[in-house]
């Protein structure tokens, strides 16, 4: 279990408006269903009260309160999600702990968020977690932005890949939700191996002319390309996981402003397999 005291950190709370909102309860009605159960549940709140009538005002595209709405959302799916995946092999490893607190060191979240992130994470260990409807509800709220959906996907496999492989369950639970999200196999199976790479490449080194191989292996397998492409359908690779992973462009969709830090790293990752690339090729 995810503790109030293995949550806790020395970060200063930040200004967030989406957070305030919800915390203060402002805009909480706006978030329903499940997902408004469950950050209700974390904070202590009865947000899913007169959400109908709420939700009736919300225009397309970003009406009133609708980021905030989808920033909240991406929060109460990212950690609950995450505890289900940890739970759904029949333990939960000190290494699944370990990304999970890492994940909101990275974030930045203050004090209330750091508690109410573990309470989602204990929510989604639970075995009447309503899995599918959470999924519905999130793709429901992201609005057909792949970009964020994109970006969900990976925070998950992440996790997944915590303890160095990904077993049957947490690769069975990726697949329905790459498929709700109306990814395609390939697309899957493209977003596994860059971050199966991303995190190979963080564990070895180079002492062995083998490492090195494989470090060079990643590289290709974190752009989606191999050898053989040319440089330019190389270089066309990384300008769109670039572009997909521009933590601006991703707050302004809707990513909440805390995972800025997520998408600055895997914009340095790609980054650095391309140089990596560039170096061997003598491009």
């Amino acid at each position: 279990m995810v503790t109030s005291r293995m949550v806790s950190g020395i970060f200063k709370p930040r200004h967030l408006s989406w957070w305030g909102k919800l915390f203060g309860g402002t805009f909480g009605y706006l978030l329903g269903g499940p997902l408004g159960g469950l950050i209700g549940v974390a904070l202590g709140h009865n947000l899913e009260k007169g959400v109908k009538v709420a939700r009736r005002h919300i225009a397309p595209g970003f009406g009133p309160g609708e980021k905030e709405r989808i920033q909240a959302a991406f929060f109460t799916a990212t950690f609950s999600v995450m505890g289900h995946l940890a739970r759904s092999d029949g333990k939960i490893t000190n290494r699944e702990i370990a990304l999970a607190k890492k994940v909101m060191t990275q974030m930045k979240l203050s004090l209330e968020q750091k508690k109410a992130a573990g309470r989602l994470f204990n929510e989604g260990k639970r075995p009447d977690f309503p899995f599918d409807a959470v999924l519905d509800q999130f793709k429901s709220e992201c609005k057909r932005r792949r970009s964020l959906l994109r970006m969900f996907i990976e925070v998950q496999l992440h996790a997944a890949y915590a303890d160095g492989v990904l077993s049957f369950q947490k690769k069975k639970l990726l697949i329905q939700i790459a498929n709700c999200f109306e990814f395609s196999k390939q697309e899957f199976e493209q977003l596994s191996a860059l971050i199966r790479s991303q995190q190979h490449q963080k564990r070895s080194t180079r002492s062995s002319p083998r490492q090195t191989h494989q470090r060079r292996q990643d590289s290709y397998d974190i752009l989606g390309v191999t050898p053989k492409d040319s440089y330019d359908d190389i270089k066309k690779a990384y300008r769109r996981l670039i572009s997909q992973h521009h933590p601006d462009k991703l707050v302004a969709k809707g990513l909440p402003e805390e995972m800025m830090k997520l998408a600055t790293e895997k914009i340095q990752e790609i980054k650095a397999a391309y140089d990596q690339i560039k170096k061997d090729r003598k491009f």
